[in-house]
């Protein structure tokens, strides 16, 4: 497992690079269908500066279906076994399932993304625990095949912010170290296009959780409806919502375009420190 931290206050914000080892992921070119595929792209973020590698083998599109753990491992496990040995870069891994998160703990992963918050299965938050593990909560309602039917809230941003502390309170009660937890209020995951922009223009309110704050905007519909364009024409839009969002304290940016997104943290956050 590499050792990582997340940012504190102030300090410069992480870059998460998207591998995709699932075939049906939105973005086509975010799509690795080959191990030697995902290890290429890796090796291209790495030279980008990438500072959190994040693997996933499940899409969490809108409308896709949850595959079974086993194959969730068969197209992890690979591409796993050969990043560890060639860089240092910290591996974070998409997945809910606690049989998932043991093993690729157990294999030289150093952080879990969980976008159910540790709240589909009992025992995740005592494995994270167990393997002192960095851990991203996210908030979704619902699950990816239904989360876009019609989401409904009273108030957005307040029914997130319960949501997400009590994912902390549950990763606390079992010995998750705090100061390994990051939040991210979930863009596009069970939220209309009206919801995702009230959680942008407030995402300063997400820092009442005392955690880091992930933005995953990157290259979603919101962008491409404001836009009118396909997910390969969202780059300009994606950096213009990381632009706010540092603004606001986003801690990290969860990308598939590192180069180009370490270039608008760099200037946004000279430009903060002035």
């Amino acid at each position: 497992m590499m050792p990582f931290k997340f940012p504190h206050k102030g300090e410069k914000a992480l870059v998460m690079g998207i591998i995709n080892v699932s075939p049906d992921s939105f973005y086509r070119e975010s799509r690795c269908t080959t191990v030697d595929q995902a290890i290429s792209k890796a090796k291209g973020m790495i030279k980008e500066g990438v500072d959190i590698l994040d693997i996933g083998a499940e899409s969490s599109r809108p409308g896709s279906v949850s595959i079974s753990e086993q194959e969730e491992l068969d197209r992890l496990m690979p591409v796993l076994a050969k990043l560890v040995k060639v860089t240092k870069v910290p591996i974070s891994v998409d997945t809910y399932k606690p049989v998932v998160a043991q093993k690729v703990l157990q294999s030289g992963a150093s952080i879990i993304n969980d976008i159910t918050g540790l709240q589909r299965f009992e025992g995740m938050a005592k494995i994270i625990s167990q393997y002192d593990a960095g851990l991203i909560l996210m908030h979704m309602q619902g699950s990816p095949e239904y989360m876009q039917d019609q989401p409904q809230y009273a108030d957005v941003i307040s029914e997130i912010l319960e949501y997400l502390q009590r994912s902390i309170d549950i990763a606390i009660s079992v010995g998750v170290d705090p100061q390994k937890i990051a939040i991210d209020p979930g863009i596009g995951f069970g939220k209309t296009d009206s919801h995702n922009l009230q959680i942008l223009k407030n995402l300063e309110r997400f820092k009442e959780l005392a955690k880091p704050v992930l933005l995953g905007i990157s290259r979603k519909s919101l962008i491409g409806n404001i836009l009118n364009v396909s997910a390969e024409e969202r780059l300009e839009g994606s950096l213009a919502a990381i632009v706010f969002g540092l603004i606001q304290g986003a801690s990290i940016i969860r990308t598939h375009d590192v180069q180009a997104t370490q270039r608008t943290i760099k200037v946004v956050q000279e430009i903060i420190k002035a």
